[in-house]
């Protein structure tokens, strides 16, 4: 069993189940209430889940098995690309953060848009949650061999 399996299983996973749902609620508000959502909520949200898919699959099939086979110490550069993506997501995360007022929806907002933005401020919380444990522990202890 890979040591990153917590990582694949509790936030890999549950990322490919919550950005697609995420993703659903946001074209459904979008279309309801077109002019009051702002602009490009949906559009961040699309480009933060295709960057989020393919940083997961570089990290499950390149990176997690080379530090699995015992050649962590060959993963500086890996880790290095998995570090700027990392501040990549932050940033989308901090701008999705402004774009939504803190996700605050608007006081008359239908049960659709709060359940957006209470479901956006989730997925913020567990993704610094993963970037974290990967940056700062299974990293580190993986560059150390």
């Amino acid at each position: 069993q890979s040591r990153y399996e917590h990582i694949v299983s509790y936030y890999h996973e549950d990322l490919r189940r919550r950005l697609p749902e995420l993703m659903k609620l946001a074209e459904k508000v979008e279309k309801v209430h077109g002019d009051r959502i702002p602009q490009n909520l949906t559009s961040l949200l699309r480009i933060l889940q295709d960057e989020m898919l393919m940083h997961m699959m570089k990290e499950e099939n390149v990176l997690f098995p080379l530090i699995d086979s015992g050649r962590g110490h060959l993963a500086l550069m890996p880790v290095k690309v998995m570090f700027a993506e990392h501040e990549a997501h932050d940033q989308n995360l901090k701008e999705l953060r402004k774009i939504t007022n803190n996700f605050t929806p608007p006081e008359n907002a239908c049960n659709s848009w709060r359940n957006l933005y209470n479901g956006l401020e989730t997925l913020e919380g567990l993704l610094h949650e993963h970037i974290a444990l990967e940056n700062d522990v299974l990293f580190p202890r993986a560059l150390r061999g």
